[in-house]
């Protein structure tokens, strides 16, 4: 059971415009000239001078405190990031347990309802159908909007920061790390980047297996489709955005792990 298939029908329309708006939202007025400027102190817009240009100064100055080390500090940065942005992710993973343990109870009651009126396509029967759903649902106390959606929503001014502020600090682009110039394309980390966003998709299927009735074949299409997406845009990005995105997904499969075993035990103690 994943957090998409928990939505309701009105439900989901209203995630995905919330997802497409905040960002929408956050750099409207900026041009793309604007974007892909040098970011300093006195950059225009609320987003530039209260996001961006403080995670450039984070990076600079780490990078100072690394005797110069761009690549250090963008690791650095994001482990920062990742763990200011930790709680909330125990708090969204603990409500989605609870989720999935009242929809392992009501599963069958539901498939029992689907059973009832699958031979009689009528309004009237639609609509005795719902009725009769949102009472198992108040039967069991399951809200389907109570999935801790929030902190994934929350993030996105902080990610889409950083991914800017790598972009536009062009001191980035004067340095090496490793193998590969940060400021140059590289034909090895989009590899990786695509490897790590898919490992880290199906760590979280995983995580939830015993919660699936069956294959979601539309989640299924995503984990394919989402690193695919990564690794193409990681060619035409300079190497210092694929360090960033792998390092980031690598400390998610990481806590997605921890938090997972952490709450299923608390689970099995509390049962």
């Amino acid at each position: 059971m994943n957090i998409f298939s928990m939505l309701s029908t009105r439900a989901k329309p209203v995630l995905v415009a919330l997802v497409a708006i905040i960002p929408a939202f956050l750099l409207g007025g900026c041009s793309p000239a604007a974007l892909s400027a040098p970011i300093a102190a006195d950059s225009p817009g609320f987003f530039n001078h209260y996001f961006i240009y403080p995670f450039s100064v984070m990076i600079k100055y780490f990078a100072d405190t690394f005797h110069g080390d761009y690549g250090l500090s963008i690791i650095l940065v994001t482990f920062i990031i990742r763990l200011a942005i930790m709680p909330l992710m125990m708090n969204q993973t603990k409500k989605q347990m609870a989720m999935r343990e009242k929809m392992a109870v009501l599963q069958p009651e539901l498939e029992a309802l689907k059973e009832k009126y699958k031979n009689d396509a009528s309004m009237e029967a639609k609509k005795q159908q719902q009725a009769e759903m949102m009472q198992l649902y108040q039967k069991h106390q399951f809200n389907p909007l109570n999935i801790g959606c929030l902190p994934m929503l929350l993030q996105w001014p902080i990610t889409l920061a950083f991914y800017y502020a790598i972009r536009r600090t062009p001191e980035i682009a004067a340095h090496d790390f490793l193998w590969f110039s940060l400021g140059q394309t590289d034909v090895i980390l989009p590899f990786i980047a695509a490897a790590v966003y898919y490992v880290q998709f199906r760590v979280s299927q995983a995580a939830s297996a015993q919660y699936q009735q069956n294959q979601n074949n539309q989640m299924a299409f995503i984990g394919w489709l989402s690193p695919i997406m990564m690794g193409v845009f990681s060619f035409a990005m300079p190497a210092a955005l694929p360090l960033y995105w792998s390092v980031g997904g690598i400390f998610i499969i990481a806590q997605t792990v921890i938090l997972h075993k952490m709450y299923a035990n608390r689970t099995l103690k509390t049962a």
